[in-house]
């Protein structure tokens, strides 16, 4: 079993680069890494690559997904642990500014996961602009099965289940945040959000009036989260990806205690990994009446 540490970045394919470009460096404030006529890789201003473009005909489609291992991990050893799971994994170079290695294969969705084990960091400009994200938090998609999707990303990458809601919502982490991945049980497969952590409460309120100011309006929050009880509020960038933004996500700190560090805002004491109701509500403060938001499964 690969053992993932960390959500790296993800690849977006766009019709219009330059449009794109602009709203990940104006408004969300990332950094451009590497730009060509029909790519370009993006950065926090802390010097993490989050954000991969690719000029292509679909609108925000999710094309590949990047994972980090431990540094110096042999990723032929690797490669082989994947051949013997019956996944065909290549070895390829150079497909980032920050990664000179990786091995390539296909989750069961068919989205191409990259895995890597060394990186080198950008240089860190320590600069605020825009939103300026700390780090990549996570990325949800909607797919046929939920189960399958879970079970293959814990049995071959090593993800840990945090949460179900009912069987058709998982919450996945790879390290000591409460999620990295999620799958929704849908009949269409497809990207649902990905999501940016804020420095803190106040940096998420913030981020809802820099929004406005640059008229994008928010589709949903802030909030605060049941599942995760993370702070949110979410809008749609050009390319009509739903983008949140959050912080206070609940925290594993210790896998061998088993339970999230205890929060004031958590339904019980000590709050451990479950499944909950299929009818938890979305959000603590609410929404209407039923703790949801609309075009939301």
């Amino acid at each position: 079993m690969i053992q993932v540490k960390r959500l790296a970045h993800a690849t977006f394919s766009t019709p219009d680069l330059d449009q794109q470009i602009d709203y990940w460096t104006q408004v969300v404030g990332l950094a451009v890494l590497d730009r060509g006529e029909n790519h370009c890789f993006l950065a926090t201003q802390l010097g993490e690559e989050v954000v991969a473009l690719e000029r292509g005909a679909e609108r925000g489609f999710l094309r590949r997904i990047a994972f980090q291992v431990k540094p110096g991990s042999d990723l032929g050893e690797l490669a082989a642990k994947l051949n013997d799971e019956g996944i065909q994994a290549e070895r390829r170079t150079d497909i980032s500014p920050g990664v000179k290695q990786a091995i390539v294969f296909t989750d069961p969705m068919g989205t191409m996961v990259e895995v890597y084990a060394d990186y080198t960091f950008s240089p860190s400009s320590g600069n605020q602009i825009g939103v300026s994200p700390m780090k990549f938090g996570h990325v949800a998609s909607r797919v046929h099965d939920a189960e399958k999707m879970t079970k293959f990303y814990c049995d071959i990458l090593g993800f840990r289940v945090s949460d179900w809601i009912g069987d058709r919502f998982s919450f996945l982490r790879c390290g000591v945040d409460h999620h990295s991945l999620n799958f929704i049980k849908h009949e269409q497969q497809a990207l649902l959000h990905i999501a940016f952590e804020l420095r803190d409460r106040s940096a998420v309120f913030e981020s809802c009036q820099y929004l406005t100011q640059n008229k994008i309006p928010l589709v949903f929050g802030p909030t605060r989260h049941v599942v995760g009880h993370n702070i949110s509020a979410y809008h749609r960038n050009p390319d009509n990806i739903r983008v949140e933004f959050f912080t206070e996500m609940d925290l594993m700190a210790d896998e061998e205690l088993g339970y999230w560090e205890p929060r004031p805002w958590h339904e019980e004491m000590p709050l451990k990994p479950k499944v909950w109701p299929d009818d938890t509500l979305r959000c603590q403060w609410g929404f209407g009446s039923t703790g949801t938001f609309p075009g939301y499964p």
